[in-house]
């Protein structure tokens, strides 16, 4: 009986002891797992806070809203509050200036836009200022506003992509400022502003087709460098003429790269983005953004330099009307410019375009093709001005032979008369 009693006390300590063991390593566990993540948040904070910029885009997250102001007059009081936002507990240096992009001083700035008072335009992201900075450089800062939904992404955004991608048909970004509070991107000033406030302003400014032209052509290698250049390769995913701004030369330049995306993170898990009336109907039906939806905008911006007719103003059903017949884009011309411009190339333009909104994306042209299609209408034109060129010397060299001719035979008709008197 005391045998038993003791095989019961032997194996109650052993239950207990068993049990005790693994309600220690349990609570170990537990304990360790709680302190990894807690290393895991900090790290991702501190890289958060820091703005990596990856070689060529690598593991970078885009997903985001930024567009830039379409540079249009606004009313009323823009004058932002100071927010505290997610970054602020972290120490102001730690953000660096990377790939040649410089930090500025919330105190930089306020001087340079003379205390936010040289606005520009207004956009989802917040105003547009222009600022003289203390080198002398003349800029554009824009400010993210307060209640901006998406705000630390666009900025992240248009940071990591613009730090690596440089092309001169794509706004260059000065710098940026993280201070007191406040988010902002310095760009280089384009003086003419944007592609939506040329083509639709009431002044006396009109662009010529010539410059239309051109600026088709700038804004496809832009465009070309983002889907064929850059590597990974970009999708813009907010074509649009507010987009498209324009340098002291006329020169177009595509910017705002807030909803711009790495090709290779590209998939089916973002909600619809992008503007009213430059979407890829597509992208609407499939939520899937590919290069060829990219297209799909630029062929509405085409009809957009072509007619002067805005997408939220029915373009489109004018362009199906006009496509009815062969010369129907005659009649949709921008009235600015009818009688100043060459019809041949109006309509050859307006069959690229044509061509970039096939409503089936692998019938579109790749952005390369395009770009190559809109050189063959200039160099059309530089083969008919040499030859109208050549043409013209030969006819001038051909009336100053005739004129020494006549002058020729009127001295020897002189010499004659002489000689019989």
């Amino acid at each position: 009986m005391v045998h038993k009693a003791d095989l019961v006390i032997i194996g109650i300590s052993v239950g207990l002891a068993v049990g005790i063991l693994i309600a220690s390593l349990v609570f170990f566990g537990i304990c360790w797992y709680k302190k990894r993540a807690h290393l895991r948040r900090c790290a991702n904070d501190r890289s958060a806070a820091t703005l990596p910029i990856r070689t060529n885009g690598l593991n970078t997250s885009i997903d985001s809203s930024a567009p830039l102001s379409s540079f249009v007059t606004i009313k009323g009081n823009l004058t932002q509050k100071p927010q505290r936002f997610w970054w602020n507990n972290h120490s102001k240096d730690r953000l660096a200036s990377v790939s040649g992009i410089l930090r500025y001083s919330y105190k930089d700035i306020q001087k340079g836009t003379e205390n936010f008072t040289t606005i520009l335009g207004q956009g989802s992201f917040g105003p547009v200022y222009k600022a003289k900075m203390p080198a002398g450089e003349v800029v554009a800062v824009k400010v993210l506003a307060s209640n901006s939904k998406q705000g630390e992404k666009e900025f992240q955004t248009e940071v990591s992509l613009l730090a690596r991608l440089h092309h001169r048909n794509l706004v260059n970004l000065v710098g940026y400022c993280i201070d007191k509070g406040q988010r902002m991107l310095v760009y280089e000033y384009m003086r003419n502003g944007s592609l939506e406030n040329l083509i639709y302003n009431d002044e006396e400014q009109v662009l010529s087709w010539e410059d239309r032209l051109q600026i088709a052509l700038d804004i496809s290698h832009g465009i070309e460098y983002l889907h064929d250049g850059a590597v990974p390769p970009v999708i813009h995913r907010d074509l649009k003429s507010a987009n498209i701004l324009l340098d002291h030369s006329m020169r177009a330049k595509v910017a705002d790269f807030g909803l711009s995306k790495e090709e290779v993170f590209d998939g089916h898990n973002s909600g619809l983005k992008g503007t009213y009336g430059y979407i890829d109907p597509v992208y609407i039906s499939t939520n899937n953004f590919t290069t060829k939806s990219d297209v799909y905008s630029f062929g509405i911006i085409l009809f957009e330099l072509i007619t002067a007719i805005h997408p939220h103003q029915n373009l489109m059903e004018y362009v199906n009307l006009a496509a009815m017949s062969s010369d129907g884009v005659d009649e949709i011309i921008d009235t600015k410019i009818v009688g100043k411009c060459n019809l041949e190339e109006v309509r050859s333009l307006a069959k690229i375009a044509h061509r970039c909104l096939h409503k089936t994306p692998r019938r579109r042209p790749s952005i390369g093709e395009v770009s190559q299609a809109i050189i063959k209408i200039k160099q059309r034109r530089l083969v008919k001005e040499d030859t109208f060129s050549f043409v013209r010397e030969d006819l001038s060299r051909a009336v100053s032979q005739i004129e020494c001719q006549q002058l020729e035979l009127r001295r020897m008709v002189s010499i004659d008369e002489r000689q019989n008197e």
